[in-house]
């Protein structure tokens, strides 16, 4: 698996939103200042964002983004599915493995199938609150 650049910085706009969420809708301006995002490539990422009910959006006067939800209830994992898509680390996983003709007789698709469930249950076990105020012992890198 390899989280692409959209993931990454659509994790980071998250994390930078409920870091700010006091200070109401920020606007996209702010965001990308503070990231080093290009204002262009991270309005694609927003709108993803806003389609799936994660963020709120508001244009004009005092419009800007805010989060849907309180941070506690977003996951690492579920922002990289809506970004990446899958998070299988073969493409075999990706669906129900219905495509591979090797899928009965595969000696290697137990392994593919631990590791999956490994990065899902990880990523969604991190919550966006965790990474806002990380505990001690609990180090990340996006």
């Amino acid at each position: 698996m390899l989280v692409s650049t959209k993931g990454r910085y659509a994790l980071r706009v998250m994390v930078d939103l409920a870091e700010h969420q006091a200070a109401g809708r920020i606007p996209l301006k702010e965001i990308a200042a503070r990231q080093g995002i290009s204002e262009k490539y991270l309005e694609n990422i927003l709108a993803t964002l806003v389609r799936a009910n994660m963020l709120s959006g508001m244009r004009g006067k005092g419009g800007g983004y805010v989060l849907t939800r309180p941070p506690e209830q977003y996951t690492v994992g579920e922002i990289l599915r809506l970004t990446e898509g899958s998070l299988a680390p073969v493409a075999c996983l990706d669906g129900d493995c219905k495509g591979c003709s090797r899928s009965d007789e595969c000696p290697t698709l137990d392994v593919w199938k631990n590791l999956d469930k490994l990065i899902n249950d990880y990523l969604d076990g991190v919550t966006l609150d965790q990474l806002v105020a990380p505990s001690e012992g609990f180090d990340y890198v996006i």
